[in-house]
């Protein structure tokens, strides 16, 4: 069961995890956006604690998000650069800041969301979970794509438990739905 419900949500996480809202509803070469999106998403050291999305607007492109390590947003860059039909890139993707108070917090998350007891065990087992935790000075943000309502309200629930958090912000968007 969990097999064919992971086939059938896995194309539908990666195209939601980088596109921005905007490019739904955006006339774009869906051959230019396969090529950032995989670009994108089978960078070295792209994982569950950043989030990134793009935005092609003709031939230029608008990266945003949010990365633990600077080398994440200059791989991104340069790998979208090189695409056939990309002529400029603006790359906004904040690099956030050293703190081992994050960290431990990211590993608090990490294991209270995906823990072997958890009910969202089965997101952990994909390449790239789909739940993506943004850590920021003591604030986390939970991104991504879930099945269902349940999932994304346990998340919260789970996340909103670990200490030492300021603020926990869900903006998971439930698989078929369009994006917040």
């Amino acid at each position: 069961m969990c097999a064919i419900v992971l086939r059938r949500f896995v194309p539908v996480l990666v195209l939601l995890v980088v596109m921005s809202p905007a490019l739904v509803h955006a006339q774009v070469n869906p051959r230019l956006v396969r090529q950032i999106r995989h670009e994108l998403v089978t960078l070295p050291y792209y994982g569950v604690f950043d989030w990134l999305q793009f935005e092609p607007q003709g031939d230029t492109v608008v990266l945003r998000g949010q990365v633990v390590r600077p080398t994440t947003k200059s791989d991104a860059e340069s790998r979208v650069k090189d695409i056939d039909g990309v002529s400029r890139v603006v790359n906004e993707i904040e690099v956030l800041p050293l703190s081992p108070s994050d960290d431990r917090l990211r590993l608090a998350l990490y294991r209270t969301i995906y823990g072997q007891n958890s009910p969202l065990f089965r997101y952990a087992t994909q390449a790239i979970p789909s739940i993506h935790i943004i850590v920021s000075r003591g604030h986390a943000t939970l991104k991504g794509v879930v099945a269902n309502k349940g999932d994304a309200n346990i998340a919260y629930i789970r996340a909103r438990g670990v200490p030492g958090l300021f603020s926990v912000k869900s903006e998971l968007t439930i698989e078929g739905e369009e994006p917040r």
